[in-house]
């Protein structure tokens, strides 16, 4: 494999790896090459992204790498997430909640392990939404992010504390859809419906 080869890899590694990033060693042993080769082609990278005046960076947080979009765009980015075809919460979003509600705090790996799919769209809705939030970082190789809710979803469900909660479901990726949507239609029966929560994200 060529230097660019090794180079249009780690772009794709590093974009399947999503917000939890890789770390040189991660790199090195998927390429089998030595970390400070890796670490000359991350530099190179980031280089071919400002030269070539591209939309995302890589960036270095606590030791791993990770493709960010770039500070300056933030307006553009609020605008897409409070747009009316982008207001309302999916099926896919309300599963995550749900999960990260019950589970937390829970890393983007560990959800999807129950949902049975990738998750990192979903989780970036709710995160620009403000109804979860990345409250720690597991203590384990690569320092995944680990998620909760925030005061904001407690006040749309006008809840007082998470012990508010109706009982969780027994989650379990065959039927996460039909829980998900009994879940807050029960939470609903005190407070808002699916329905309601849309609505509130288009105000």
């Amino acid at each position: 494999m060529n230097y660019q080869q090794m180079k249009s890899v780690i772009e794709g590694l590093l974009f399947a790896a999503g917000d939890e990033g890789l770390d040189a060693r991660q790199i090195a042993d998927v390429l089998e090459e030595e970390a400070t080769m890796v670490t000359d082609l991350l530099q190179d990278l980031k280089n071919d992204f400002r030269r070539e005046g591209r939309g995302i960076q890589i960036v270095e947080i606590a030791g791993s790498y990770q493709m960010t979009t770039l500070p300056e765009h933030a307006p553009f980015f609020e605008r897409l997430a409070y747009s009316p075809s982008h207001a309302t919460l999916s099926q896919a979003a309300l599963e995550t909640l749900a999960i990260v509600a019950y589970k937390q705090p829970i890393t983007r790996i560990e959800i999807e392990e129950v949902r049975g799919v990738k998750s990192e769209r979903p989780i970036h809705t709710l995160v620009a939404k403000q109804l979860i939030q990345e409250v720690a970082r597991a203590e384990v190789i690569g320092r995944p992010i680990l998620y909760g809710t925030t005061k904001q979803f407690l006040d749309y469900f006008g809840l007082m504390n998470l012990s508010d909660l109706p009982i969780p479901p027994d989650f379990d990726a065959e039927t996460l859809a039909e829980q998900t949507r009994d879940l807050f239609d029960k939470m609903g029966d005190r407070q808002m419906t699916i329905d309601d929560i849309n609505q509130r994200m288009n105000e």
